[in-house]
């Protein structure tokens, strides 16, 4: 056999062993970017109580108590938003879950998401969503391969930022959209590090120090 028809069948050979060991790993050879197929998921979950609310308006003093062991039991935390679907829009019911909201440090959110279930008269139901960020499908160790073809990232790149990105994140919501701020600045806050810079007395003020050249024994 020529050398020429030696290296042809030698090329062919390599080639169908490359597209076999490519079949056996499907995976391999999909993503040729690095942007990571494998990005974070934000889950929500929705938890409601019923509870009665007075005729003269606002909750009454076990209502509430209901309510405070209600967010005791729920590990209420940062991130978690608390509405109210109350048809009534009582300002003395808002208050009043307002006010318990407040122990753990959050605000009641206008509106509330739709939930299942029928709201008896005279009642108003609190509905707390909880988010969640995850990456679905990590760690994956799908690929058996470390060099192929295609010139692609394995499918496990990306798993371990966004994972610790999903995992450190306060807010959830804030992997959708960032944190809106308020507008107001707060200037007892803003100006205390100006302040305390231009209130601060120079190091020449009191003089120099006087250092006597005959001490050290020299």
């Amino acid at each position: 056999m020529p050398i020429s028809s030696k290296r042809a069948a030698t090329a062919a050979i390599a080639l169908s062993l490359g597209l076999a060991l490519s079949a056996c790993n499907p995976t391999i050879g999909t993503n040729r970017s690095l942007d990571s197929i494998r990005q974070p998921v934000v889950e929500r979950s929705t938890y409601a109580i019923d509870l009665a609310a007075s005729s003269s308006g606002g909750l009454p003093i076990p209502e509430q108590g209901r309510l405070a062991d209600w967010f005791d039991s729920m590990n209420l935390r940062y991130g978690d938003r608390i509405g109210i679907d109350d048809a009534t829009a009582s300002a003395a019911v808002r208050e009043d879950i307002a006010r318990i909201a407040g122990r753990y440090g959050l605000l009641v959110s206008d509106g509330a998401p739709v939930t299942e279930g029928y709201i008896e008269p005279g009642n108003v139901r609190v509905v707390v969503t909880r988010s969640r960020a995850y990456v679905p499908g990590c760690p994956d160790w799908s690929a058996k391969l470390a060099d192929h073809s295609q010139n692609a990232t394995s499918p496990n790149f990306g798993c371990a930022v966004n994972s610790n990105i999903a995992a450190m994140v306060a807010d959830p919501e804030h992997l959708l959209r960032g944190a809106a701020g308020t507008g107001e600045t707060v200037v007892m806050s803003s100006t205390k590090a100006i302040r305390s810079y231009r209130e601060q007395a120079p190091t020449g003020a009191e003089g120099l120090r006087e250092i006597s050249t005959q001490q050290g024994g020299q």
